[in-house]
């Protein structure tokens, strides 16, 4: 049995350093009953990508995908965070959406290294026009800040203080210049 890992650059599928137009979409996260929203199971796939496609074809940059209930998932391939009143904010597991590596280690950083303090909680849909920060995060989008949602202005149209930190931090983390947390990246150069 032979292993092959090819390794190129991916580039940015979405702008990670400007604010993005986020539209919230007609399709609904696949619910935990029907296949484990927890795991990258490939067949899911096909549940972000319509709605992905329904934000672009309405003029939006990505798409924020509720639960069957109506609250925030996630985006269609990223977790949501908000900032609201001062705290960070993001939907817990049970909100149909991926236990993912990204937003952990954000959380991690956030409250160990930065002193930011942050509460896993349902957000409703209604909630992200009077936040006044938000961003995306995952493996390809990093730290995507939001301009706007369903044509509402997010905060005042730019990158947040808090977002504008953490992408920052993030950045130098997974970078190598943060030496607490050298032990989470793993070299694969000679």
């Amino acid at each position: 049995c032979k292993l092959n890992i090819l390794a190129i650059p991916f580039g940015d599928y979405i702008d990670t350093n400007a604010g993005i137009k986020c539209g919230t979409v007609s399709w609904r996260r696949t619910s935990d009953l029907a296949i484990p929203s927890r795991a990258k199971i490939v067949g899911s796939y096909v549940n972000p990508a319509f709605s992905k496609t329904e934000a672009m074809l309405n003029g939006y940059d990505e798409a924020i995908v509720l639960t069957h209930d109506g609250k925030v998932s996630e985006g269609s391939a990223e977790h949501v965070f908000i900032v609201r009143d001062g705290l960070l904010v993001s939907p817990p597991s049970t909100e149909d959406n991926l236990d993912g590596i990204t937003r952990r280690s954000i959380i991690d950083m956030a409250q160990e290294d930065l002193g930011i303090t942050f509460k896993e909680r349902s957000i409703g849909r209604s909630e992200l026009y009077v936040v006044e920060e938000m961003f995306l995060c995952g493996t390809g989008a990093q730290i995507t800040p939001v301009a706007s949602v369903d044509r509402r202005q997010v905060g005042d149209g730019g990158v947040g203080p808090v977002t504008a930190r953490l992408k920052q931090y993030f950045d130098d983390v997974v970078h190598g210049r943060v030496e607490a947390r050298k032990k989470w990246l793993t070299p694969v150069w000679g």
